[in-house]
């Protein structure tokens, strides 16, 4: 590709997309831009401070990194420059002219919908405006100037090459790049205002916003006017490195937009200064949101490693465990070296140190929020609780100070989120394991029969919904000597409690000695190659049937998703339970040995196979042959 002469590129789809909603202004907070592009500036001057330890001449005589922030007042431009690492041609494009984020096209619905419009100017029938917390959330922050300008230019270098080039556009669709001589190291955006934006020209309006969003910035912000005269508008100095008592909660807040990238606002915050035999200091948020990427495969977190304030890297694995993945901030180490590799950090062992220090401190802090504010807690238990409790499995370090913090719903607990200890507290004293149902909704799992009898006797059952229980359940085995039970598994203990008015219910059309014996025997003759055994149920009250699996079998709902997941098992036959008292049941058994009734009894015990499948979700084996033998039953019922 020639460079000598302008070049212009189309922008990707999604960028064409974002730029038209932009450009409509759909953010009232339109000073938000300011921050997005203050908060590029920082990352910026972080990258080049991290290269230049290994590279120190990449500073050369420039060695202080700093933001400039430079009106123009006759000329309406408004210009944010920094002296950071800068980029070369193909990176201009490639972080201007695309968004590699896999969550795009959903940042732009979620604008367009919480706009109420497609693009067009705002009139009197628009919905209240996004949140501008969402700009940050995908990377597209620098987008946000075409809020303000109606042409924005980037001069930029990067700083180990001497070319420079200038970027142009006008956020209609396309871009250009040039060849820009005068062009120093780092990133200068200068944006050409609207006429209603002016008013970002001014100096105490740009000294009151960068003081609301980035006063935490760790490196100056100076405000320079036309005479080459400056004034330092933030403090300068990293945030985290600041005493607890100087900082107020704008600040945190603030800060956590700076590095998150999501909206809303910390649900908590901690910051820990650690000294003894390793020094370091950490800020970190809890957000109050789920964050689009938490259940991607890569299983990335959201913490920053500094070391002695110098970036290093936002992709250590071993800073955190992937389980604490929803957590975003920084972490400063005086003891890692500046030049320490990646490489090098799996293995460190101050790294492995820091994070079990992170660890205890966050499973503290949620115990105190948990105990302190169980409302509160419930809520973030519903956005992050599935993917703490990978750690379960993960993490036999802290998995005994993790199990108090793990909270699940119940049969008996409505809407409630119930802990072990809560569970383990109201058992009755001849229970001796913790109840326990697994499948993926908890609608379905609240309506399954196989929970009927634990019910009808008082017992809660546990109802596990997400698809990680099925592997940690295994691992942990039992909390406080009581072991986990599915009730969908083995033979039922529930002979030993009492169902209420139970010696009544049985005086009232009592079968004949044996008689549902005979039926369970027929059933199981007739339906030998597609169960493992047949037998009478305690576990139903209200429905006719139900399938367990056996004692030493995979649990039903864990075979299901081995399945979905392409794993090769071999079938297993299930379990046929029948409810003894259940009208349908009786009837049947009632005809067992009278004459003509063999074929019908054999086309109720195929039928009873499948509504048995049908409630576990599961597809009949034979269509065909289930709607001739209902449609059958229903003619014979209803012709006698």
């Amino acid at each position: 590709m020639a460079k000598a002469s302008g070049e212009r590129h189309a922008f990707q789809a999604e960028v064409s997309k974002l730029l038209g909603l932009m450009a409509n202004s759909l953010y009232r907070d339109k000073e938000i831009f300011l921050r997005e592009l203050i908060s590029n500036a920082s990352d910026a001057c972080d990258k080049l401070r991290y290269a230049a330890i290994t590279q120190p001449d990449l500073l050369g005589d420039d060695a202080a990194l700093q933001v400039t922030i430079t009106p123009n007042q006759k000329g309406g431009i408004l210009v944010v420059a920094d002296n950071g690492i800068g980029m070369n041609h193909d990176e201009l494009i490639d972080n201007l002219g695309t968004i590699a984020r896999s969550g795009t096209e959903a940042f732009v619905k979620q604008m367009a919908e919480a706009s109420g419009d497609d693009g067009q100017e705002e009139g009197p029938g628009a919905q209240e405006a996004p949140p501008a917390g969402l700009i940050g959330q995908f990377g597209v922050g620098f987008y946000s100037a075409f809020m303000i300008a109606k042409r924005v230019e980037v001069v930029t270098r990067r700083a180990d090459e001497s070319e420079g080039w200038r970027w142009r556009s006008d956020g209609t669709g396309s871009f250009s790049i040039a060849p820009e001589a005068d062009a120093g190291r780092g990133t200068r955006i200068e944006l050409h205002l609207r006429k209603d934006a002016r008013e970002f020209l001014e100096p105490l309006r740009i000294g009151t916003v960068v003081k609301a969003y980035s006063d935490h910035i760790g490196l100056p912000i100076w405000l320079e006017n036309e005479d080459g005269q400056k004034e330092m508008l933030n403090e300068g100095s990293a945030l985290w490195s600041r005493p607890r008592g100087e900082i107020d909660e704008a600040q945190y807040r603030e800060f956590y937009h700076h590095i998150a990238r999501m909206p809303g606002d910390p649900w908590h915050t901690i910051h820990l200064h650690a000294e003894g035999r390793i020094e370091y200091t950490a800020l970190l948020f809890v957000p109050d949101t789920t964050p689009f990427d938490l259940f991607d495969p890569a299983r990335r977190h959201g913490i920053r490693l500094y070391v002695r304030r110098v970036f290093i890297t936002d992709e250590c694995e071993g800073l955190i465990p992937p389980y604490l993945r929803f957590m975003r901030g920084v972490v400063d180490s005086s003891d890692l070296a500046l030049n320490v590799s990646r490489e090098t950090l799996q293995n460190d062992p101050i790294l492995a140190k820091i994070r079990t220090g992170l660890v205890k401190r966050v499973f503290a802090d949620l115990a105190k929020r948990a105990k302190k504010a169980p409302d509160e807690y419930a809520a973030f238990w519903e956005n992050f609780g599935a993917v703490l409790k990978e750690g379960l499995y993960e993490d036999a370090e802290h998995k005994d100070r993790l199990l108090p913090l793990v909270r699940f719903q119940s049969v008996g607990g409505g809407d409630r989120w119930l802990s072990l200890d809560e569970y383990v507290g109201t058992m009755p004293e001849q229970q001796e394991a913790i109840y326990y149902m697994s499948g993926e909704d908890l609608r379905a799992l609240r309506r399954s029969p196989q929970i009927e009898g634990f019910r009808a006797r008082g017992l809660d059952v546990l109802l596990m919904a997400d698809p990680v229980d099925q592997f940690w359940l295994p691992m942990i085995g039992a909390y406080k000597e009581k072991p986990f039970r599915s009730v969908t598994q083995g033979a039922s203990d529930l002979e030993k409690f009492a169902v209420p008015d139970e010696e009544a219910a049985a005086e009232t059309d009592a079968l004949a000695p044996g008689e549902i014996d005979k039926l369970i025997a027929l059933v199981k003759l007739t339906l030998a190659d597609a169960v493992k055994d047949v037998r009478s149920s305690e576990r139903l009250t209200d429905s006719p049937v139900c399938l367990v699996a056996d004692e030493g079998d995979l649990d039903m709902h864990l075979e299901r998703l081995l399945r979905q997941h392409k794993h090769e098992m071999p079938v297993q036959k299930r379990v046929l339970e029948i409810n003894p008292s259940h009208d349908l049941t009786r009837a049947l058994a009632r005809m067992v040995g009278q004459k003509g009734a063999t074929e019908a009894l054999e086309d109720a015990a195929h039928l009873l196979m499948d509504q048995a499948l049908i409630l576990e979700g599961e597809p009949v084996p034979d269509p065909s042959a289930f709607t001739r033998r209902l449609s059958g039953l229903v003619s014979r019922a209803l012709t006698d």
